[in-house]
């Protein structure tokens, strides 16, 4: 992306090297369309290298890790496109545009990949509540997974690096605006089936104020398993 840069500080130049040394078959897809061949060159470099990004992604064994390097990625390429007015006014906003796009598309991807299994367990499907009735092991082992799952996450998650703040920031925000209140409500309706005391501590580990603390030290790079915290 610096290359790229520095290139179109030297547009003009560049413009006339590509004019002079046009193959036959680019003189066909510019015909009549007046068409930039330096800006052709850079697009299909920028092309290349998202092309080049997405099948690098495909090497991770974990969908969540792969929509995460991305996204990290992503954002790079397009902090430096808008970040510079001369790579910007030859790739456009329409490319940036799509770009973006595919940014939400990849925070969509890391979404349901790593968060919906968890707020999966913390939905009352008709296997707790039976006719009325708290199925206390059904409870007991969906505690169990909970734990199970935001300690895995933690575990590894917190030891993948999102290095832009902004993204940084948009990611534990949209992850806490799912999940928070899902397993606050979750905690209200059910916890109070265990008995105060060890089981309680045995099974309900986490408060909304522990899961809060757990998503925001995401994506730092310091890996740490869950503490085994009391409500």
């Amino acid at each position: 992306m610096n290359y790229l840069k520095y290139a179109c500080e030297y547009k003009r130049t560049l413009e006339q090297v590509f004019q002079e040394y046009r193959r036959p078959d680019e003189d066909e897809e510019h015909e009549g369309g007046g068409g930039d061949p330096f800006a052709a060159k850079l697009m299909e470099v920028m092309e290349l290298l998202h092309g080049n990004l997405e099948a690098k992604s495909r090497l991770y064994k974990d969908p969540s890790l792969s929509s995460i390097f991305l996204m990290n990625n992503g954002r790079y390429m397009l902090q430096k496109i808008r970040g510079s007015p001369e790579i910007n006014a030859v790739v456009g906003e329409v490319w940036s545009r799509k770009r973006s796009t595919d940014l939400r598309q990849y925070h969509k991807n890391y979404q349901r990949e790593t968060w919906s299994r968890v707020l999966n367990l913390l939905r009352d499907d008709g296997v707790i509540t039976v006719k009325g009735h708290v199925q206390k092991q059904v409870l007991k082992d969906r505690f169990k997974h909970f734990n199970a799952a935001m300690d895995e996450i933690q575990r590894t998650q917190g030891s993948w690096v999102v290095s832009d703040e902004q993204l940084q920031s948009e990611l534990r925000v949209s992850i806490a605006a799912v999940i928070v209140p899902a397993y606050r409500s979750f905690l209200g309706r059910f916890s109070q089936h265990f008995s105060a005391g060890r089981q309680t501590e045995k099974y309900v580990k986490l408060s909304g104020e522990d899961l809060e603390a757990i998503i925001e030290e995401l994506f730092d790079g310091n890996a740490v398993s869950m503490p085994r915290r009391r409500t």
